[in-house]
C-alpha cells in the first residue's frame, strides 16, 4: 500500500532494524550495572552519543537520550522557565507543532508574546530577522521549528538563531521534521536547543534526543539516577538509541543527494493535482521550491472535508492524513492553517501528503490519479 504519511511516522528503516537487533541480542543489560558486560553497553551508548553529535556538529555531551520531542519541549520549556527572570516572556511561532505550544501555554502561562504573523510565513524571502524584538531582559527564549510538520514550510530559523545568540536569549529549534529530509551537519552550531523524534526519519518509536544549549550544564530533564550524565534519570534504551543513529547515519550517507528529483516529483504532482482537480489550492505553493521539504503537499480540496477524502483514499490503497497525528481526535481545523489566516471551513478540506526517499515518481503518479477519481 502505499504510504504518503510520512510526516506522521515511518516504517523501521533496515539498516535501524538490523542495529536494534544486534543491540538487543549482544547489548541488553543495564549500562549503569556494574558488571564486565554493562560496561559494554555503556561504552557503545557513549559511541552512539559521540557519532550522533558528529552528524550534528555538536559536543558529545551535549546530547541527551530522550523518548521523543515531545518529551524535550517538556523538559526544556519547564527548565527555562524555572530559570528566567519574573515577567520574562516565551516567543512562540504560531505554526509551532502542539508539543511547543501546549509546554509553554503549561509553564509561561499569561506569558507567552505570539510573533507576528507574518514572520514564519511570507510567501517569499528574505525575512527580517529584527522584526522579532529580542530583548535579554524581557524574552525568555524563543521557539521556531525548521520546518512544519503540515506545510512542509521550512522557517528562517538560522537567521532567527543567530539574532538569540546575539541577543543571549534562549533558542529552542524543533528539528523533527528536518533530520532524515535535509542534511544533519551543521545543525546543532547553528540552533541553541535542539528536538528531535526517531520515528520521524526511519528510527523506532518512543527515543529521540535534546541537544543542550551552551552554558546549560545544570539542566535536569527528569530527576533520578546519574544516568545521562546527570541530565535525564531513567535507564537508557540502548538498542532504540541505537537504531536511531543508524537511521539518521544512512540518511545522510545515502540519500540527501537525491533532494532535486523528488523536488520534481513533488511539482509534477502538483501540477497535475492542479490540472484535474480545478479548484485546489496548494498551501505555500508560491514560496521558493527549496523553502518547502521536498516531501510535504498540504492541499485544501475544492470540496468535502477532508475525513471523507483520507476514507477514499484509503480504500483505494493510499494513506494520506488531514494534519498533524498529535492532533487527531481534537477536532476542528488546523491551528497552522488558522495561523496562517486560512477560513476554518477551507481548512477542513485540507490533505497533508507526504512522503519519504523510498516513494518512487509512480506512487506519486497513482496517488494523483486516485485523487481524480475520487473528485470525478
Amino acid at each position: 500500500m502505499p504510504y504518503f504519511d510520512h510526516n506522521a511516522t515511518s516504517p523501521l528503516s533496515p539498516v535501524a532494524r538490523d542495529a536494534w537487533l544486534r543491540a538487543q541480542d549482544e547489548l541488553w543489560q543495564n549500562p549503569s550495572s556494574p558488571t564486565r558486560a554493562a560496561a559494554r553497553v555503556r561504552n557503545a551508548l557513549e559511541t552512539a552519543r559521540a557519532r550522533l553529535a558528529s552528524l550534528l556538529d555538536a559536543r558529545p555531551g551535549q546530547i541527551i537520550f530522550n523518548s521523543g520531542a515531545t518529551e524535550g519541549a517538556s523538559t526544556i520549556i519547564a527548565w527555562l522557565a524555572r530559570a528566567s527572570a519574573p515577567g520574562a516572556r516565551i516567543a512562540l511561532n504560531p505554526t509551532e507543532h502542539p508539543c511547543i505550544l501546549e509546554s509553554a501555554r503549561r509553564f509561561f502561562p499569561d506569558r507567552i508574546h505570539w510573533l507576528p504573523e507574518t514572520l514564519p510565513l511570507p510567501e517569499t524571502l528574505p525575512l527580517n530577522p529584527a522584526a522579532i524584538q529580542i530583548n535579554a531582559a524581557t524574552t525568555a527564549a524563543v521557539a521556531i521549528m525548521a520546518a512544519n510538520n503540515e506545510t512542509g514550510v521550512i522557517h528562517p530559523w538560522r537567521e532567527i538563531a543567530a539574532a538569540c545568540r546575539a541577543a543571549h536569549v534562549p533558542h529552542i529549534c524543533d528539528a523533527t521534521q528536518w533530520l532524515g529530509k535535509l542534511p544533519a551537519s551543521g545543525l546543532a552550531k547553528s540552533a541553541g536547543w535542539l528536538i528531535a523524534s526517531a520515528h520521524k526519519f526511519g528510527g523506532p518509536k518512543g527515543v529521540g534526543f535534546i541537544k543542550i544549549a551552551d552554558q546549560a550544564e545544570s539542566f535536569v530533564a527528569h530527576p533520578g539516577g546519574a544516568q545521562e550524565h546527570g541530565h535525564r534519570g531513567g535507564t537508557e534504551n540502548y538498542p532504540a538509541i541505537a537504531a536511531m543513529v543508524a537511521a539518521l547515519e544512512d540518511a545522510g550517507t545515502r540519500k540527501m543527494h537525491l533532494g532535486p528529483e523528488r523536488l520534481r516529483w513533488r511539482a509534477e504532482f502538483e501540477h497535475t493535482i492542479a490540472q484535474t482537480i480545478p479548484g485546489t489550492q496548494i498551501v505555500a505553493q508560491n514560496r521558493p521550491p527549496e523553502t518547502r521539504l521536498w516531501n510535504t503537499v498540504m492541499l485544501l480540496m475544492p470540496r468535502e472535508e477532508n475525513t471523507r477524502w483520507v476514507a477514499q483514499l484509503d480504500k483505494r490503497g493510499f494513506q494520506v492524513s488531514t494534519g498533524s497525528a498529535c492532533a487527531t481526535g481534537k477536532g476542528g481545523p488546523s491551528h497552522v492553517l488558522a495561523a496562517m489566516g486560512i477560513p476554518p471551513d477551507t481548512a477542513r478540506r485540507a490533505v497533508r501528503v507526504s512522503s519519504s526517499w523510498e516513494t518512487t515518481r509512480e506512487d506519486w503518479h497513482a496517488l494523483a490519479a486516485a485523487f481524480a477519481g475520487i473528485f470525478w
